[in-house]
């Protein structure tokens, strides 16, 4: 892995696609075991979180669902600090237990909007797996039970994370360059 550059920013290599596949994994094995004969429906938020979504998904091997819901609160490399639905949720998750899979917690505030929406409708149970945790960064603070990485407050790219829409097909994570 070498640097990349997308638009006028250059990145630096962060975590391999192995890396990105063993945390998988190891995600995979604990809801595997936490959810064995529970059939829990997985609510991926798009756009960055679809390559871990299908990773992730393919990796489970227990009875399970997927749908997809489309949250926005990035504009460039910052976040807006408002919290656009584009897409709804078009599953009854009441009595079900409910798995949100979430790319990346940055500030929080996303998940900090959107859960208490869920919760509203009486999951069985509701848990997040998410790849990548930025703990500087949180301010509204969220409850991760399946944690891939725990990573500094940088901009990251790669993997399902774009720039302006650029470099969500790239396998590998890189981060902003310093400087």
């Amino acid at each position: 892995m070498s640097q990349i550059k997308v638009k006028e920013k250059v990145f630096e290599p962060y975590l391999t696609a192995e890396e990105i596949n063993g945390q998988i994994q190891r995600l995979a094995a604990g809801i595997n075991h936490d959810y064995a004969g529970k059939k829990p429906l997985f609510i991926a938020i798009l756009n960055g979180s679809f390559m871990f979504a299908s990773d992730l998904f393919k990796a489970v091997n227990i009875e399970a669902e997927i749908c997809f819901i489309k949250l926005a609160s990035y504009k460039g490399t910052k976040s807006t600090g408002q919290v656009i639905t584009a897409i709804g949720l078009d599953m009854d998750i009441h009595t079900r237990h409910v798995i949100i899979i979430e790319d990346i917690v940055d500030t929080g505030k996303t998940l900090s909007e959107f859960l208490p929406q869920l919760r509203h409708q009486q999951p069985a149970s509701l848990e997040l797996v998410v790849l990548l945790h930025k703990p500087e960064a949180t301010e509204y603070p969220v409850d991760i039970k399946y944690l891939g990485f725990s990573i500094p407050n940088k901009f990251v790219l790669g993997y399902g994370l774009d720039f302006d829409g650029l470099g969500r097909n790239i396998p590998e994570i890189y981060q902003l360059k310093e400087g």
